[in-house]
Parts: C-alpha cells; structure tokens; sequence
C-alpha cells in the first residue's frame, strides 16, 4: 500500500542525520495529496485522483547543516479508511491539518481531526493547521481570522497555501520540520549535559527519538505540573 523510499542514505549515498515522519490529514478533496506533490516533486496535477489508503513521499533537505529525510505520510480522508489510523499515526512528529479555505464544512470538521490526532499521536508532535485553495479568494469561506482564532486557540502554527499557485507550500513544511528540528536539538543537548554531569537519571536514550517507520517515540517521563 505504502509508497516511497526507506533507507538511511539519500541520494548519492548522502548520509541522512535525521528521518521526520509528518502526516496529512484533513477531508477528502481539500488537496491533501496535491499539497504533498507539490512539496515532494513540485508538481500539480489538475485531474487528480482520490488516494486510496496510504502513501507516502520523501525529500531529503539540509536544516542547519543536518541532512533531513521528511517523510511525508498521505492518506485518504474519507471514513472507510479510519482503520489505517493507529499506524498511520505511529511515529510521526509532525502533523499538517488542511482544510478547503472555500468549503466551511472541511473547516468544521478539523476540531475532529486534531482530536483523532491527539488521541493517536505522540503529544509533543508539531501540528500546522493549513487553509488550502488560496488562489480562490472569490469563493473563500473561511475567514483568516477564523481559522487563526482556532489555531492559536489550540496552540497550532498556521498558514494559507495554495498548491496550485505554489504558495506557502515549502514554508509550511519548513516552519514543522525545522520546529520538529529543533525539539529534537534540545533534547540531544540535554542529553549531552545530563551525562555530562553524572546524573543517574540520564536521558541519553532521549537519543533516538527520530522514528523511522517502524519505530515509536519513547513514552516522556512526566513532570510534575506541567501545563498541557
């Protein structure tokens, strides 16, 4: 079913330092998977077609001198293919939430989605929300200001994109991969200064939180009073 390359070397036997898994979700037809080919292999199809179960897409791209893989998960947004959830959801730490910025139901029905994630997915994964179609603003039904209320409301980064026209595509997968990058930053160098200093608690295998597809993010070690 899934689609897409594997493998710790890119192309050229580049050596990858990191793999991101980041899922799409939204309805069907807000342009999930034009969004995804647009990032992946800059390109736009007018008579695309509904995907049906799961794909996946990969770029490699240079963060802060690091060679990232973003692999990029597609799935169809109808109900029948709710069974895939769980192990769509498994390892991923970025999420792009997309609706149809002319279709207000696609918009109602993102509350759903975030849940379904938060339900499924690591709670420190890196959620965009993406208003999509852009380039037809004589039909937009979603005002900016809704939807920018809504996100920061629930914490979520937020843009507009167009897929057609190409806008915003690359900066939204930039502004998750590059936060997911530095999450990942942080805990390496705590990481480093908790063995550092002979802590017993140490949190070196805080290492490997990069999910390949096969693997899970380590449960987080609850802290007292943390704000959710």
């Amino acid at each position: 079913m899934a689609s897409g390359g594997g493998g710790g070397y890119g192309d050229g036997n580049q050596k990858i330092d990191y793999v991101f898994k980041v899922v799409l979700i939204g309805d069907s037809a807000v342009g999930k998977s034009q969004i995804l080919a647009r990032f992946a292999r800059n390109e736009f199809s007018l008579d695309s077609k509904s995907t049906i179960g799961v794909e996946f897409q990969t770029r490699t791209l240079v963060i802060d001198h690091k060679s990232v893989k973003a692999q990029i998960w597609d799935t169809a947004g109808q109900e029948r293919y709710r069974a895939v959830t769980s192990a769509y959801y498994r390892g991923a730490v970025g999420a792009m939430l997309v609706y149809d910025i002319t279709k207000r139901q696609t918009f109602e029905h993102i509350p759903r989605w975030l849940e379904e994630l938060r339900n499924h997915a690591d709670k420190n994964i890196v959620i965009i929300l993406i208003g999509n179609k852009s380039d037809l603003q004589s039909q937009r039904d979603v005002p900016t200001e809704d939807a920018k209320e809504f996100a920061e409301k629930e914490g979520l980064f937020f843009l507009e994109t167009s897929a057609l026209e190409s806008t915003n595509v690359e900066t939204a997968f930039m502004t998750v991969l590059t936060e997911i990058y530095n999450i990942v930053n942080k805990k390496t160098l705590a990481a480093d200064e908790s063995q550092g200093n002979g802590n017993p608690a140490s949190l070196a295998g805080e290492k490997i939180i990069i999910p390949g597809p096969a693997q899970e993010i380590p449960a987080k070690k609850t802290m007292c009073c943390q704000s959710s």
